[in-house]
């Protein structure tokens, strides 16, 4: 009798994939017989990338990974893991700040489904410092992200950023719409035309001349 695949799910947001979870899902495929890499919806976190893009990516990212496959979902991580049939839910420890939430998520999710073991992995040294925010934020501030990401998701980013700096570009309305400031920050009259301020003191002479 052939015995069971090992089927293990590794779930994330990632909004970007990083090399980080690349170097993950690697060292997973070496234990596993299978992989499934789990894109969550998750609308909460207000994601860059949809999810349908995040999917792409990581399928382009990891095209000669044999055994890895990619699926999204939007409930819970342990119906996920059922529905494709994992025993073992992959998750990355970083540091040691990562540990707290990770083993309070692991306890709950053995709550939901007691079958469902969780196995931490370590990342490479030099992925112990990623993760998706940073990555976005460097992007977004036009740092470089070569070696951060796969190529794939560093196209995306890149096209995303230059999309974003276009949107953002300030549009001349060619007509002055705020008063000068003094360097105080305090407002200033704009000095009114010259042939205004004729007009004004013209007014004022004949005022003085019927007092």
């Amino acid at each position: 009798m052939k015995e069971r695949d090992r089927t293990a799910l590794f779930p994330g947001t990632f909004d970007p994939f990083t090399n980080g979870h690349l170097d993950l899902t690697r060292r997973a495929v070496r234990l596993f017989d299978r992989v499934i890499v789990a894109v969550a919806h998750n609308p909460g976190k207000g994601t860059m990338f949809s999810a349908e893009d995040r999917v792409e990516m990581i399928r382009a990212a990891t095209r000669t990974l044999r055994r890895v496959e990619v699926v999204e979902f939007s409930d819970l991580v342990v119906d996920c893991a059922r529905r494709v049939g994992a025993q073992v839910m992959i998750r990355g420890l970083r540091a040691v700040s990562d540990f707290e939430f990770e083993f309070q998520m692991a306890l709950m999710n053995r709550r939901l489904s007691p079958t469902l073991e969780v196995a931490f992995l370590m990342p490479s040294q030099q992925y112990t410092y990623l993760n998706s925010t940073l990555v976005k934020e460097v992007a977004r501030l036009g740092g470089g992200i070569r070696g951060l990401v796969p190529r794939s998701v560093e196209e995306r980013l890149r096209a995303r950023r230059n999309a974003d700096g276009r949107a953002a570009a300030p549009r001349s309305s060619g007509t002055a719409a705020t008063p000068a400031s003094r360097r105080d920050g305090k407002p200033t009259a704009t000095p009114a035309p010259r042939g205004a301020r004729a007009a004004a003191r013209g007014t004022r002479r004949r005022t003085r001349a019927t007092r």
